[in-house]
Formats: C-alpha cells, sequence, structure tokens
C-alpha cells in the first residue's frame, strides 16, 4: 500500500488520494503517510485541522527515525507557505538523506520563494540530486526536465522529459515538462495530441485540468481557436479562474472571441477573502480576469491596493501591470507601452513559470502594435517567431487591426 501511495504522489496519479487515505487508515501510527496526505490536500483544510494532523504525523515521525521527522517538519513548513524556511530545511535534509524523493515533492518551495537566489540555488539542488539519484531515477529525472523547461533549456528539457517518459510513462512531473518545453517550441497541434494521449489513460489524473489548458494554449498557437475555447469550457472549472482569464485574455489580444468568463462580481469575492491578495501571481491572474471583463475601473482600484503594498513586488511591479491592463480596457495602449517596457527583466518577479509570464510580453506587444509601433513589437517577439513551429498567435498580436477590434472593445 506503501509503495503505490508514494508512487501514485510522485506521478501525480488520479487515484493518489484514495491510496493515500488507505494508507493512513490501514496505519495510523505511520506520521510519514498522515505528512503526505496532508501536502497532498492540505490547501482544502481550515489551519486548526491542518496543525492537528502535522502535529499527529510529527510525534509519530520522531518515533520512526530521524529521517522520518525532518521529512515531516519540512511538509508542515511547506504546507504553512512558508517557503524559505522549507528551502533551507530541504537543503540540510538532502545533505543528510541525498535523492530523498518524498522530499523532493517540495522542490517547488525555492521558486515559490520569490527570490533569484533561492531559485538558482534550487535548480542547482535538482541538478545535483538528480545525479545522485542516478540516470534511472524517473522521479529525479522529470524534476530535472521541469527545471531544464524553466530555465529555458528548452531542448533539453524535452529530451529529459522524454527520458523520464521511457522510464515510466505515467509521470506526470515529465509530461508537464514536456508541455512546457513543446509551448516553447511552438509544436501546436502535435502537443495537445501528446497531452489528450496521456490524459486517456488518466483522465483524473492531478494535473488533467492544467495539462488541457496547455493543450488550449496550443490550439490558439496553432490558429485552432474554437478547439482553445471548447477545451477551455469543458475542462476548466469556475475555481479554475486564473488559467480560464490566461487563455481568455490571450484569444482577446489576437482578436479571438473569449470562452466562457468569470464574472467581476466573482473576482472581486475573491480579492477580498481571506489571503485574496497573499500571493503576488494570483493577484496578477485575478487582474488578468478583471481585464477579460475589461472591468477599467476595478483594474484601477486594484492597481492603487497594489502601489501602496508594503511589499516590494506589489508596488514596483505588480502596480504597473494592472494599471498597464486598465489602460488598455479603456483604449490607451501608449500608455500601457510606457508602463510594460519600464519593467524590462523585473516583469519575472510577477511570480508564475514562463508560460504564464510569457502573456505580460503578449500584452506589451499587443499595446505596441495599437500605438502604432509595428516594428519594436516584431522586435519584441523576434526570437517567438523565428523559432515556433506554429506562431499563428504571435502573427495576431503583430496585426495592426481597428480601435474597434482591440481587446478592450469586447465589453460593447
Amino acid at each position: 500500500m506503501a509503495k503505490r501511495a508514494v508512487e501514485a504522489l510522485l506521478s501525480l496519479n488520479g487515484q493518489v488520494l484514495p491510496l493515500l487515505r488507505q494508507w493512513v487508515g490501514s496505519n495510523e501510527d505511520c506520521g510519514v503517510a498522515r505528512a503526505l496526505l496532508a501536502l497532498a490536500t492540505g490547501d482544502r483544510w481550515d489551519d486548526g485541522v491542518l496543525k492537528e494532523q502535522l502535529s499527529i504525523a510529527h510525534r509519530d515521525a520522531l518515533a520512526a527515525g530521524e529521517r522520518e521527522a525532518s521529512l515531516v517538519y519540512g511538509i508542515f513548513l511547506h504546507t504553512h507557505r512558508q517557503y524559505r524556511l522549507t528551502a533551507d530545511h530541504l537543503v540540510e535534509h538532502f545533505a543528510r538523506w541525498p535523492a530523498d524523493e518524498q522530499a523532493g515533492l517540495m522542490l517547488g518551495a525555492f521558486s515559490a520563494c520569490g527570490d533569484a537566489t533561492y531559485r538558482a540555488h534550487g535548480d542547482a539542488l535538482t541538478q545535483e540530486q538528480a545525479a545522485v539519484a542516478g540516470p534511472d531515477n524517473w522521479p529525479w529525472q522529470s524534476w530535472l526536465a521541469a527545471t531544464r523547461a524553466e530555465q529555458g533549456r528548452v531542448r533539453e528539457a524535452y529530451e529529459q522529459a522524454d527520458r523520464a517518459l521511457d522510464l515510466y510513462p505515467r509521470s506526470g512531473v515529465a509530461a508537464h515538462a514536456r508541455a512546457h518545453a513543446e509551448h516553447e517550441l511552438g509544436n501546436g497541434r502535435a502537443s495537445a495530441d501528446f497531452l489528450d494521449q496521456w490524459l486517456l489513460a488518466d483522465p483524473q489524473a492531478v494535473q488533467s485540468r492544467h495539462l488541457n489548458w496547455h493543450a488550449a494554449l496550443q490550439s490558439i498557437a496553432c490558429g485552432d481557436f474554437a478547439d482553445a475555447r471548447r477545451r477551455a469550457d469543458a475542462a476548466l472549472a469556475r475555481t479554475d479562474v486564473g488559467m480560464r482569464a490566461a487563455t481568455n485574455w490571450r484569444l482577446l489580444l489576437a482578436g479571438q472571441t473569449p470562452t466562457g468568463q468569470s464574472d467581476s462580481a466573482h473576482v472581486r469575492e475573491l480579492l477580498a477573502a481571506p489571503g485574496g491578495m497573499a500571493e503576488i501571481f494570483h493577484t496578477f491572474n485575478l487582474a488578468l480576469a478583471l481585464a477579460v471583463e475589461a472591468d477599467t475601473d476595478d483594474l484601477r482600484v486594484l492597481a492603487r491596493r497594489a502601489a501602496a503594498d508594503e511589499r516590494p513586488d506589489y508596488r514596483g511591479v505588480l502596480a504597473p501591470v494592472v494599471e498597464a491592463l486598465a489602460e488598455i480596457t479603456a483604449g490607451r495602449p501608449r500608455a500601457a507601452v510606457d508602463l510594460l517596457a519600464g519593467l524590462g527583466e523585473h516583469a519575472e518577479r510577477i511570480g508564475g513559470v514562463r508560460v504564464e509570464r510569457e502573456i505580460i510580453q503578449d500584452t506589451l506587444a499587443r499595446a505596441l502594435v495599437d500605438a502604432g509601433e509595428h516594428e519594436r513589437a516584431a522586435s519584441l517577439l523576434h526570437h517567438r517567431t523565428t523559432t515556433r513551429r506554429h506562431h499563428t498567435y504571435e502573427d495576431l498580436l503583430l496585426a495592426t487591426r481597428t480601435p474597434a477590434a482591440t481587446a478592450g472593445a469586447h465589453r460593447a
């Protein structure tokens, strides 16, 4: 039972939660089992339940051994979003228990810190641990593929992901890493077909909605906008505000009709909820949802809130991005250009991963074209239009349109 549950968690299998619950039920004194269940489901528990379950898990893990106690303590930090502390702890943990696969489940803490130094340290640690684990260890080879994709080493990431999938075809991490690589290669329909085939064997895979979103992006890349809308409507739930908004905003930037949208009232509720602005990338996604609705007033309110925030990235990065979205929906592309062009590489501090952050560049390109600076926009997207096999989307970003066809005009 334990082996099957851990394998399901490492591969992001659709049966992971039933298997983890069975493991806990069959061995209630196993602290690691209880902690891994918390890691998989903790975001659905309230703080009281989470602390209680992890306190029990740590007590039982202490009785099992130092490695188990260390693992559970790391999970405690991670589930409480103490990402810097989690990352620091993982460094110590791997020094004592190299290539621990269960600890590898928390590698995302390094990028979640929002600090370039931590992210680079996490990349180096992943490479080091993958080398220790060896080329036949599919979880570590999968995590290495994901790291390569985020580093922009796209062809390496693609090849690494394929090697991991050869070792273990159901690796969800490897399939996801390949999707990231294929996005930057512009593989279009071939990528969407691969994801469809991969999901066919496990439609309930943990990442099923997210991988369908990747497939929708590939449909946009090759100009099949009806398929992108179909996928978004069929696969994304109302709660998937970020993925839905990112799909719709891309469609609008390319002059296409959006799919099912998130109403502004719902977005306002999310912003007002506890933790609504706790993470910069989550807040950015809510801003995209408001932009899709062409809700200029609420975007300006959110931009002011971000500008008054004590956190530097909210003031220096999120605020101008949200204000730029407001300017675009108000039909003022020149003002949006001035706001976005001034960010430069600091736009990376908005959080998320390369595929997700790219939408800021998309928005700048569209604003440049609408402001009459086509050559500057073409230069901005040159690396994409010359390296991606399918780039219908980028071509449409660079297409001159009448003012009535700009991204904010759908409100009419």
